[in-house]
């Protein structure tokens, strides 16, 4: 890989304090290794000056190219957005808070060169808060019992063979996850360990609950299992029904009923009333995606563009 062509792609959201340190160590370890690369920042219009950085960076190297967003589309929409503007025979991703280490890419890139499509940096141990480590691991955890074909040892910090990055503007789906995707694409991946930098400005924008509904949007769009427990729920609530109906009417039979309880017509009702609207969320979840779908809306909007030829 030697001759590679490398396309760097770091969605931006919120990181004018890190722009200008990650691209000179990026700039710094690829220039080292003789790799001919550019650098493709996608600001997801998170507020601050950011773009402005961008802007101030692309007019001093002609080998970065700026991208905003009309609006925030979120991680994974400007992700996708940085593959289809991407030119290079393989192309990273990065995070923009310099907790994913660039001096590390090296690693990354002679995996990739042992015949692999796909290749992560993985972490031994992160530096996240404990709440965030403990969400993640469930989640992931639950991934691969729903989603068997997805690995889910993955991060942010990859390197994909080029033209199967660019081939996920191909999906149509308004919930993307570019992770999911690639699991479909192709199943010649590794990994290799790489420490877990320490951020230096600023906090995680990801949320309890932006961590929550991404994993909801993962279930339903990548697996049919909310809809199997669902489905099972059903049936249970429907024998535990028949049990508990043969049991009053045994004691009905055997004289042990004699006025109707209120307690008893309570706890039925709210029970099979709470499993149908469960069970209707779970439906609405799923319509509603169909809905979003057939509305044709685009998964991001380029707003403005930055760099040298621009």
């Amino acid at each position: 890989m030697t001759n590679l062509h490398l396309s760097v792609v770091i969605p931006v959201y919120k990181s004018a304090a890190t722009l200008k340190e990650l691209h000179q160590r990026i700039s710094a370890t690829l220039d080292a290794e003789k790799i001919p690369f550019e650098l493709i920042l996608v600001e997801d219009c998170g507020g601050d000056d950011s773009w402005l950085v961008i802007e101030e960076i692309a007019a001093i190297d002609t080998r970065v190219r700026g991208f905003q967003l009309s609006r925030n589309f979120g991680q994974h929409a400007a992700t996708i957005c940085g593959f289809t503007q991407s030119r290079g025979d393989w192309v990273v991703t990065m995070d923009d808070d310099l907790e994913q280490i660039p001096e590390h890419l090296p690693k990354l890139i002679s995996k990739a060169a042992e015949g692999y499509d796909l290749v992560y940096g993985i972490y031994a141990e992160r530096n996240h808060k404990a709440w965030r480590n403990i969400s993640s691991s469930i989640a992931r955890w639950l991934f691969n019992k729903a989603i068997p074909s997805l690995n889910y040892t993955y991060t942010s910090y990859r390197v994909v063979r080029g033209d199967i990055a660019r081939a996920l503007s191909q999906f149509d789906s308004p919930f993307p996850f570019v992770d999911g995707y690639l699991s479909w694409l192709t199943g010649r991946y590794a990994s290799v360990e790489v420490p877990h930098g320490t951020r230096l400005q600023g906090v995680s924008n990801y949320t309890l609950k932006k961590l929550f509904t991404h994993t909801v949007n993962i279930f339903v769009t990548f697996s049919d299992l909310p809809l199997r427990m669902a489905t099972w729920l059903g049936l249970g609530a429907f024998m535990f029904g028949v049990i508990w109906m043969l049991a009053i009417l045994v004691r009905y039979a055997l004289g042990g009923v004699s006025v109707s309880g209120f307690t008893s017509i309570m706890v039925g009702t709210l029970m099979f009333g709470g499993v149908q609207l469960l069970m209707l969320g779970i439906f609405g979840e799923y319509l509603g995606r169909m809905n979003f779908k057939s509305s044709k809306k685009p998964l991001y909007l380029i707003g403005k563009r930055a760099s040298r030829d621009e």
